[in-house]
């Protein structure tokens, strides 16, 4: 069963384009237990948690899953931050909505519970910047048809995440994500960032291939 539950956090106020005066409650569902390692789903831009939750249902079922609704409204869906172009957040709204996910993320899984990120899409850069702004955190991240936030305010040097477990899928099609940000995010995560990368090339557009969700359970199964 799915559960709606919304966990106080408190608001924050940032600015610049797209700016969102208050950050309220997030709005996140639930499947599993508070104990098992968890899975936080993020969806893409425009969309909200009521649809990536479904992953889940093909993912392992010894995983507990989240799936946050973003903070920011947007086109009749929520998105992670506010863009300079795709896939190019903008820092400051970067910086601001990772620092309000983080204070939700430290209230459910405290330190000793593994933490897995999933994103697509936006969500990708999402689960990207996080990753990079604090290996350690996280047990590993999954970079769904999406690219890392570079020149966003969140380190990209050589070895940053260093030994940590990556799993990467893109569309040979994607049409949506621009081709250079997906090429530098690729080589990224396969050569210099000395991350531990799965790396997958569907033929596909932008959406997730049903040979990548397999992948991507098997990932998070091992």
């Amino acid at each position: 069963m799915n559960n709606i539950v919304p966990i106080p956090v408190p608001d924050i106020t940032t600015g610049g384009a797209g700016r969102v005066t208050a950050f309220g409650t997030p709005v996140v569902v639930t499947r599993g237990d508070a104990e098992s390692p968890l899975v936080v789903l993020l969806h893409g831009r425009g969309s909200h948690e009521g649809e990536i939750i479904g992953l889940a249902d093909a993912l392992p079922g010894s995983l507990s899953y989240a799936a946050v609704r973003a903070p920011i409204a947007e086109n009749g869906g929520y998105a992670w931050f506010a863009n300079r172009g795709i896939g190019r957040p903008v820092p400051q709204s970067l910086r601001a909505t990772m620092d309000w996910f983080k204070q939700w993320l430290d209230d459910v899984a405290p330190p000793g519970r593994p933490v897995f990120l999933v994103g697509f899409s936006g969500g990708a850069a999402f689960a990207g910047g996080l990753l990079l702004d604090d290996p350690a955190r996280y047990s590993g991240a999954a970079i769904l048809y999406g690219t890392l936030p570079f020149d966003a305010g969140v380190p990209t040097g050589a070895a940053q995440l260093a030994g940590v477990p990556v799993f990467v899928a893109h569309g040979e099609h994607d049409r949506v994500i621009p081709r250079e940000l997906l090429d530098r995010t690729w080589h990224y995560l396969t050569t210099e960032s000395g991350a531990s990368t799965s790396a997958r090339l569907d033929p596909v557009g932008h959406g997730i291939a049903p040979d990548a969700l397999t992948a991507l359970a098997s990932w998070l199964d091992g």
